[in-house]
């Protein structure tokens, strides 16, 4: 197979991506075509749907052996499940899958035309293997049984950052960075009130801790690119 894109998006590094696609609606990124399929004929119609199914590559997960069991970590990384019941990334084949909102057809000269979209949980750089509109009639289920998941919002965090911290990033990236963070970047599996975490977002290492359900922003550091 393959790459036809790869997308640009908040996080450098795999810590801090929500655990799933959707969680972070107010995260944006940039789907940029390789050269070979980079033709406008190819999006033709594309703005008709809202949102997009992504099928993309486990690219910084790929391993040369594969485990029929896995430790979800919202089961706190000690209980294992078979690798089939669960989102895991370590799979044999590293192929992800992710619904993302379609926010707008753009054209630049160096880019071609490209899409931006919403509530993506992929790395920056991540490359896509294919693209599908996602139809609301067929892929939506209300019904559905989740297993062992459960609601998103079950691990919502109060998200606190001080003024003088928040005027760093930029008033269009603060909802965004909110989003990712009021779902615990954290492993489930830890929990320590004086541990401090450091995150990256974009070009900023953002420093946190924890405690109960509460998570304090402590420092936002810009990062020389």
């Amino acid at each position: 197979m393959n790459y036809i894109a790869h997308i640009h998006s908040d996080f450098p590094t795999k810590f801090g991506i929500p655990r799933q696609s959707g969680l972070a609606d107010a995260l944006q990124a940039d789907i940029v075509f390789t050269p070979q399929f980079r033709n406008p004929d190819a999006l033709r119609g594309i703005e008709g749907y809202s949102h997009l199914w992504l099928i993309w590559e486990f690219s910084e997960a790929i391993r040369s052996v594969w485990s029929p069991t896995v430790r979800p970590p919202r089961l706190g990384g000690n209980t294992r499940l078979g690798v089939f019941a669960t989102r895991s990334p370590f799979r044999p084949n590293p192929i992800g899958l992710s619904c993302v909102r379609l926010e707008a057809v753009l054209h630049d000269a160096k880019r071609g035309d490209f899409l931006r979209v919403r509530g993506a949980d992929l790395m920056d750089g991540t490359p896509i293997l294919d693209i599908k509109p996602y139809l609301p009639y067929t892929d939506a289920h209300p019904e559905a049984i989740g297993g062992f998941t459960q609601s998103a919002d079950d691990f919502l965090l109060e998200v606190e950052i001080p003024a003088a911290l928040s005027a760093k990033i930029p008033a269009a990236r603060i909802a965004a960075l909110r989003a990712v963070l009021a779902h615990d970047p954290r492993p489930s599996y830890q929990n320590d009130p004086d541990r401090v975490y450091a995150m990256r977002f974009a070009q900023w290492d953002i420093l946190f801790r924890v405690e109960k359900r509460v998570l304090r922003v402590c420092d936002v550091k810009e990062v020389s690119l």
